[in-house]
């Protein structure tokens, strides 16, 4: 399978398709898909939820299965095709984005799940894993399982998930304090509608509260011990890079709107009333992206090449810091780029009924995240 059509490539009909094996061509990335989600976004941000004509387009092009093996109907893209794919997504709507990014990241578990709950949970075509990687919860071994309680925070996508994840502290009565994974079904998750963030405000990164969940012992994973039964390089390859490289994707993207409607904004000002206020607006924004531009080529080569080397030997240390160290420094860039853009755009950026107001904040609130601001 090959990438056909990466983002950036035009303003032809299609953003981003992929070729398979068989010759299929799929439109994961639409003009027509960017105009729908842009339509909705604003309902969507006011109901803080992704609306069901958006959640039904995402069904349609399996972009919640990007990284699912095609065996369980997924389209299971090369990491940096995905990566270009959540770049696009995030370019079009920023809640857009992160919900197509973390929904598709799910995928990387298949492989560390037991292959019969895999096939159960992954094959129908709305499954999508929501969760978290933090082990905020504790487990109990009980007879056939284990007996889990806990709240975890920021679970994007919870609306909707089919499948929920989460890491508990196994608390055996030898105490041991080992981390595991578990899957939970959606009945036995509370929601706690908490989500108050001030950007990616559809995307529902609500709380989420389990109480004495009994789950049996199949349905608990390791991602450091993956069953050898799908051989894609995806799931050998490290979990922080994986989920850094993700994020990083999607700082580009809404840097990117950001940027777009920094422009759209000042072009329709400079109609009504030119002055040097908005033309020295419209060279930050062109020094900007020219800059943006610099900054996701150097991403998609560190990327790329890692992704060389990794299919054919793990990654050195040195090599896995890399990736970690341009990630965080891209999307830290990017950030930084847009904020230098920001004060050009008046009284108007400050209103939130702007899309570039909208990107502002979706994108500061990307990059607020503990993996890409966390330096240490």
């Amino acid at each position: 399978m090959k990438g056909v059509a990466p983002f950036g490539g035009g303003r032809g009909p299609f953003i981003f398709t992929v070729l398979l094996e068989e010759r299929i061509v799929v439109d994961l990335l639409t003009r027509e898909l960017e105009a729908m989600v842009r339509n909705e976004a604003p309902a969507m941000e006011q109901k803080g939820e992704i609306s069901p004509k958006v959640l039904e387009a995402i069904y349609k092009r399996g972009l919640f299965k990007l990284l699912v093996p095609r065996e369980l109907g997924g389209h299971m893209l090369p990491l940096p095709e995905a990566l270009r794919v959540f770049e696009g997504a995030s370019r079009i709507d920023g809640s857009f984005g992160w919900l197509v990014t973390i929904g598709s990241g799910g995928g990387y578990f298949a492989a560390s799940m037991e292959p019969e709950v895999c096939r159960e949970l992954f094959s129908p075509r709305e499954a999508v894993i929501a969760g978290s990687g933090y082990p905020a919860g504790e487990a109990r071994r009980v007879n056939g399982g284990f007996r889990v309680s806990g709240r975890w925070k920021y679970i994007s996508g919870c609306d909707y998930a089919s499948i929920f994840t989460v890491n508990c502290v196994i608390r055996d009565e030898g105490g041991d304090g080992r981390i595991r994974s578990f899957i939970l079904m959606p009945e036995q998750v509370k929601i706690l509608r908490d989500w108050r963030a001030f950007g990616l405000k559809a995307t529902g990164s609500h709380s989420i509260v389990v109480e004495e969940a009994f789950v049996p012992e199949r349905m608990t994973f390791d991602i450091a011990e993956p069953y050898p039964v799908y051989e894609d390089p995806l799931f050998r390859y490290p979990f922080l890079p994986f989920a850094l490289t993700s994020f990083a994707a999607v700082a580009l993207g809404v840097a990117a709107r950001f940027l777009e409607e920094a422009r759209n904004l000042l072009e329709a000002r400079r109609e009504v009333w030119p002055s040097p206020r908005v033309e020295a607006g419209l060279q930050a924004v062109s020094r900007a992206a020219e800059r943006l531009q610099g900054v996701a080529s150097a991403f998609y080569r560190t990327v790329d090449d890692t992704w060389a080397i990794h299919k054919n030997r793990p990654l050195t240390e040195e090599e896995t810091a890399s990736v970690n160290r341009r990630s965080r420094e891209t999307a830290q860039e990017a950030l930084l780029l847009a904020d230098a853009v920001f004060p050009h755009l008046g009284m108007a950026g400050i209103m939130e009924g702007e899309p570039a107001n909208r990107a502002w904040r979706d994108l500061h609130t990307v990059c607020r995240h503990v993996l890409l601001s966390d330096w240490g």
